[in-house]
């Protein structure tokens, strides 16, 4: 049960540290890695997928936005119209090897929500994320594991 709800808590830090509310999820991964009390396989999975779901759910508010116009939210909701362009214009400068990156702090998650805007194609999106948030979360496995 114990390595239940610590796989529980690992995802939902993941979940909410890939959407647009701030948080991170680094510190319960090592901790969790540090306790020993779940399979460090199945934490860098639950992990990476759960990091990776909340980075679609910001795919799916772009997309959603983008259907619906921007002036259809409370506007206490809607982005800044000039830096959602700017933002969409650096997306369309570096391409698909941005998302590559959605795991960096501040720059992440918005590229996430800015590819929704842009209808990046959602099986391309995935890939593309998930590959770059198991990445981190596998070097933050062996950096641990180099120093334990």
């Amino acid at each position: 049960m114990e390595a239940f709800a610590s796989l529980a808590g690992m995802a939902g830090a993941a979940f909410v540290a890939a959407t647009l509310l701030p948080a991170q999820s680094e510190a319960v991964f090592v901790g969790l890695l540090a306790a020993g009390t779940v399979n460090p396989l199945a934490l860098f999975a639950v992990a990476s997928v759960a990091n990776t779901a909340g980075s679609l759910l910001n795919w799916w508010l772009g997309r959603l936005i983008a259907q619906g116009g921007i002036e259809k939210l409370p506007a206490r909701l809607r982005p800044d119209p000039t830096k959602l362009v700017k933002a969409q214009g650096w997306f369309e400068r570096f391409g698909w090897p941005s998302l590559l990156f959605a795991w960096l702090p501040v720059v992440g998650d918005p590229l996430t929500f800015v590819a929704g805007t842009l209808n990046y194609p959602l099986g391309r999106f995935i890939v593309l994320v998930f590959a770059g948030k198991a990445t981190r979360y596998g070097a933050l496995w062996a950096g641990w594991a180099a120093v334990a």
